[in-house]
């Protein structure tokens, strides 16, 4: 209802202006004391005529104009100049379907100065008074709805912009973690076949001599605990064989997530947004619950540094030291006086608390997220 009352109340204005005009010049001079039905008709007519044209398109206003106008000139024909206010109406409506340039909206002024039965001053007073009416809509409400709905429009394209520009992220981050989860297979797949090649041989080999042994067992007791003792050497260093293939391809659970941090800064640097990832000490001490934390909070953070901030550089840092991890993301952005904790926030601090953690903002130069994690 009020966007329907502002949309429409210029038109509001203009017709009870218009009614208020009639009654003025009927009251002031009693110029309808015996006037004839064919006049107070037409003055009716001109009323409806001039509310119907905001009915219509704006093409087809322009025939309302004139009609209004031919009203107009016979109503002041008939009745005199006393009508003259009418007439300067019309001017000013014309003005504001056609929108030239300022200078114009002073010509209805001299055709106020026509002497008339109304005094030469009122007249002109009341003309200037419609024209300022007609000049505030027309040249400073109107450019200001104007530009809110460019400035609407334009803030619709640019949510609709960092709604796509979030999903195409998010998708970005999927197809990371799969990567990921893909390496992870592919090297449990490469571990699995090197088990299966290195130590399929030994364990048959193995078979087989117990099964010879349970043969020869009663029949020549020394060879069978020659070869016992073969099996058991045998099986040993299967054994040893294991923890060494254990130890050199088991996957690194540190090596996937800064994988990961890597894809994440990659991601960045498509979308035009310089990005550093920096590492110290030793990675392979994080517990793979840290690592949860701080893959979590990096791709939170680094997405509202995407979204809000109008960065141009972000950088993660994880640093281990002896007894705590340091892991900082921080952008050159535009930053924030205060620190909103909304959904992505107060989960950043959910996880760093479930672990002991420490979460604290920096906010001046940019926005900066640093955690401390202990060992």
């Amino acid at each position: 209802m009020e966007e329907r009352f502002r949309e429409s109340y210029f038109v509001l204005l203009r017709i009870v202006l218009l009614l208020i005009l009639e009654i003025y010049i009927a009251l002031s001079q009693s110029v309808l004391t015996g006037a004839s039905v064919k006049v107070l008709l037409i003055l009716a007519l001109f009323i409806g005529v001039i509310a119907g044209k905001e009915l219509v398109e704006r093409r087809i206003r322009v025939w309302f104009l004139g009609v209004s106008g031919v009203l107009a000139f016979f109503i002041i024909l008939t009745m005199g100049t006393t009508f003259t206010l009418l007439g300067i109406f019309l001017c000013y409506e014309a003005l504001t379907y056609f929108r030239p340039r300022l200078l114009w909206y002073l010509i209805p002024l001299g055709f106020a100065c026509v002497p008339g039965t109304i005094e030469a001053s009122m007249q002109l007073m009341i003309a200037a008074l419609m024209g300022i009416v007609y000049f505030q809509h027309d040249f400073v409400v109107e450019p200001y709805r104007k530009q809110t709905k460019e400035d609407t429009i334009t803030e619709q394209e640019l949510k609709h912009s960092m709604s796509r520009r979030e999903h195409e992220m998010q998708e970005e981050v999927r197809k990371g973690l799969l990567m990921a989860e893909n390496q992870m297979l592919e090297e449990r797949a490469e571990l699995s076949q090197t088990l299966h090649d290195k130590l399929g041989h030994n364990i048959n080999g193995s078979v087989y001599q117990l099964e010879a042994v349970k043969v020869l067992m009663e029949k020549e007791p020394e060879t069978s605990k020659k070869m016992i003792q073969a099996v058991i050497d045998q099986l040993r260093g299967g054994m040893d064989e294991i923890r060494v293939i254990l130890r050199k391809e088991r996957p690194k659970r540190y090596k996937l997530a800064i994988l990961q941090l890597e894809k994440l800064c990659e991601d960045c640097r498509l979308k035009g947004v310089e990005a550093e990832l920096t590492t110290e000490g030793e990675l392979k001490e994080i517990p793979e619950r840290h690592l949860e934390v701080i893959l979590d909070n990096a791709y939170e953070a680094v997405s509202n540094s995407l979204k809000y901030a109008k960065c141009s550089r972000i950088k993660i840092s994880v640093h281990v030291l002896n007894q705590m991890i340091r892991c900082s993301i921080s952008d050159n952005g535009v930053g924030c006086r205060e620190v909103i904790d909304g959904m992505g926030i107060s989960g950043m601090r959910k996880r760093v608390r479930e672990v002991n953690g420490i979460l604290d903002f920096e906010t001046e130069a940019g926005f900066a997220i640093n955690m401390l994690l202990p060992l």
